[in-house]
């Protein structure tokens, strides 16, 4: 199968292309949207590459690329009744809830800035730049990506 590539969205608060960086490689887990889920569980496969986008902030831009390290597997943090992302619902027989892990694999010089983003005209169809877009795990084109790369 070709590789694919996608876009993943976190705040930067919560956890930053910083810290994948310092970290090398992270589970991507507390995803609690079902298409999101099933591109993770279904669909990205390891070698795939990854747009790191910071969302929810003064200004929201793609800060580097990751690939996908693992493929899709239970996210435990559904389990863990301390945790955020508990899910009553979700058990280890039937899990709701998936996560893949990636890793780090290059800072952008120049973040790519959502606005920089939606003034490409090549870009138009991104997911990313349509309204209402918030899926935090969303398919991206392989001349999306590169493009990206070309405005890095």
């Amino acid at each position: 199968m070709d590789k694919r590539y996608w876009l993943m969205k976190s705040e930067p608060e919560t956890y930053s292309f910083d810290d994948l960086k310092r970290e090398k490689v992270a589970g991507w887990d507390g995803v609690r949207n079902y298409q999101a889920r099933n591109f993770m569980r279904d669909e990205m496969k390891t070698g795939d590459g990854v747009l790191f986008y910071h969302s929810s902030c003064a200004e929201p831009a793609i800060m580097g690329i990751a690939e996908v390290l693992k493929e899709g597997y239970p996210d435990k943090t559904a389990w863990d009744k301390k945790s955020e992302y508990f899910d009553a619902k979700s058990s280890k027989e039937n899990p709701r809830w998936y996560q893949v892990d990636i890793k780090y694999k290059k800072e952008f010089d120049k973040p790519v800035t959502l606005s920089a983003l939606k003034s490409n005209p090549k870009l138009k169809d991104m997911k990313v730049v349509q309204k209402g877009q918030r899926l935090s795990v969303q398919p991206v084109t392989k001349e999306e990506f590169a493009e990206v790369l070309k405005m890095a």
